[in-house]
């Protein structure tokens, strides 16, 4: 009769076997309960019922904290609800909710309830608020209203302010995004902080942040409560923006429980992350992390939370900056990044790029004067330039940073498939001394003129150690004008672009060819312009001045036109000069019959 129990030399090999497959069993139940064991409604979400969340404190193991449902805010916000609750376990009680932790998914009896997205700043007790992750599943990209800027150059306006929910006394915020920068220097993390702090983002500078790794094979998905961190810029300047994977679904992986910075639809890649220490705060802890190996593109920034898709490769843009000192200096610095191509995102980190290198490579206090030259260049067709000079004796990369990124912004906010960046690169040649004219008077060769006669208007510039220069040019009064009073003013290039940025604002380019020709008719520094007008009103139709209408041709034109009060005739230049020139003045010409 065979033996109803095994023996002992079997029995000693099948149980330790048993043991650690139930040993392995327990320790991913949490994995798999993610995968297979569903969502709990929101509607069935009460209080008091125990749960328990995933998130990495250290290094890239995923550990299990407690919680426990205090409650649920209906109608937080439009159409959205947020879950209290009291987290435990861990260092929690010590860090309290911890930035990084947005998108640590929440679990009742094996079921997802939804992310870590909130918490109380200044908070003594780990309370958080949890975004249903129904909210997330059902994810869409916002509606965006077209932006208006009152000032083109403050590009840092354009980010969303960071969400808050006013509970009484207290306030129930989106977890600050960690976003870490390496390369830059600290004057650059300081001066950006302020608009970046306002969007929810917290910059770190020289603390993780290192540059993410190609895996040599298809990479493998992240699970429930990983760290994930968004990489912004790679290079020579490193950007990165933590948190925590929710769910994952197929190829698709949705994170942070909030949005990152609303950008829509987006392509952004993101890596593995790896949980170095964390670091407890009075304010609000945070985990600090470096990225690992790539593992696909977020294509979604919505209100509720950042979704992207495994293995995907996104269209990032290169960036090359290079700087110089004037002759006989002969020191050069290159920077060559590559960062993420978004009409939000891409101008903001050029001003943060090219402000930094301006500051790391060449004083910042003092007398200075940049030279810029470089261009824009699109997927088809010729390049935009990109032309100017600054002079002055504080501030200069924060008006060369901003004045790079303005043009860049208006093409990648007007949306034209012809107009799509392929790359930028910028030249800036930095020299010691304030290479500035200030304009001094302005005169015309003759005071009145008739129509057909030609005009010669000079204009005299002075400038640092007794320096003088003249520049002049021809305008031709065309036959048949009227008679009257014509005006001619002499102005700077900063001026020009003022006036015409004003325009572009309020009557923006309905074609790529348009804007085009806006961008590539911007007047550099470096000499001097002349307006020649009437003061009599004109009309201004998809950015071009129709002066002087017939009455009936005005009429059915005033629909879609705006009126200015004065009628711009001509823009003339006048010859360049390796100085930055300052100033307007007007003079008049009376037109005889």
């Amino acid at each position: 009769m065979p033996a109803i129990f095994p023996g002992r030399r079997v029995y000693n090999k099948i149980v330790p076997r048993l043991a650690g497959a139930f040993l392995i069993l327990l320790l991913t139940r949490g994995a798999v309960c993610a995968q297979a064991g569903g969502i709990l409604p929101l509607k069935e979400v009460r209080a008091g019922i125990p749960c328990m969340g995933r998130t990495v404190f250290q290094g890239t193991r995923i550990e299990e904290f407690r919680c426990e449902i205090l409650g649920v805010l209906e109608n937080a916000a439009p159409n959205q609800s947020i879950i209290l609750a009291r987290l435990s376990g861990g260092p929690l009680e010590e860090t309290g909710v911890l930035q990084g932790m947005s998108g640590s998914p929440v679990y009742s009896n094996g079921r997802l309830i939804g992310a870590v997205a909130y918490s109380f700043p200044f908070a003594k007790a780990p309370v958080a608020g949890i975004r249903p992750i129904e909210e997330m599943l059902r994810a869409a990209p916002p509606v965006r209203a077209q932006r208006e800027w009152k000032n083109p150059f403050e590009i840092a306006s354009a980010l969303p302010r960071r969400e808050e929910i006013q509970l009484g006394p207290a306030r129930l915020a989106e977890i600050a995004t960690p976003l870490w920068l390496s390369g830059f220097t600290r004057s650059a993390v300081e001066h950006f902080a302020p608009a970046l702090r306002a969007a929810g983002l917290e910059p770190v500078q020289g603390v993780g942040g290192g540059s993410m790794r190609q895996p040599a094979g298809p990479p493998a998905p992240p699970q429930p409560g990983e760290m994930i961190s968004v990489q912004l810029m790679t290079g020579d300047m490193n950007v990165g923006a933590d948190g925590t994977v929710t769910y994952v679904d197929g190829r698709r992986v949705y994170a942070f429980g909030h949005r990152f910075l609303g950008a829509g639809e987006t392509e952004m890649p993101f890596a593995r992350a790896e949980v170095l220490t964390l670091l407890p705060s009075l304010n609000t802890s945070f985990k600090i992390s470096n990225p690992q190996e790539w593992l696909g593109a977020m294509t979604l920034d919505s209100s509720v939370a950042v979704s992207g898709e495994l293995g995907r490769r996104p269209r990032m843009l290169p960036l090359t900056i290079r700087v110089s000192g004037a002759p006989p200096a002969s020191r050069r610095w290159s920077y060559h990044m590559e960062m993420v191509n978004d009409r939000l995102l891409t101008p903001i980190l050029l001003q943060m790029a090219v402000f930094s290198a301006l500051e790391a490579t060449e004083r910042t206090a003092g007398l200075s004067t940049v030279f810029l030259r470089g261009q824009m260049r699109l997927a088809s067709g010729d390049p935009l330039p990109l032309s100017n000079v600054y002079a002055a004796e504080l501030g200069t990369p924060t008006l060369v940073a901003a004045a790079v990124a303005a043009p860049v912004a208006a093409v990648l906010q007007s949306g034209f498939d012809t107009l799509k960046l392929a790359a930028l690169d910028i030249e800036l040649e930095v020299s010691n001394d304030k290479r500035q004219l200030q304009l001094d008077g302005v005169w015309s060769s003759r005071r009145t003129v008739r129509p057909g006669e030609a005009v010669e208007i000079t204009a005299l510039f002075l400038g640092e150690s007794g320096v003088e220069l003249t520049r002049s040019v021809r305008y031709q009064v065309p036959v048949g004008a009227p008679a009257g009073p014509l005006y001619f003013t002499v102005t700077d290039g900063a001026t020009a672009n003022l006036a015409d940025f004003r325009q572009f604002l309020l009557t923006p380019p309905r074609s790529a060819e348009q804007l085009r020709g806006f961008l590539t008719r911007l007047h550099p520094g470096d000499r001097a312009y002349v307006r020649v007008w009437r003061a009599t009103p004109t009309l201004q139709v998809q950015g071009e001045n129709l002066p002087l209408l017939p009455p009936s041709m005005a009429g059915a034109l005033l629909q879609s036109a705006s009126q200015q009060a004065n009628s711009l005739i001509a823009s003339l230049r006048m010859d360049p000069a390796p100085y930055l020139f300052t100033g307007s003045k007007t003079i008049q010409v009376e037109v005889k019959e």
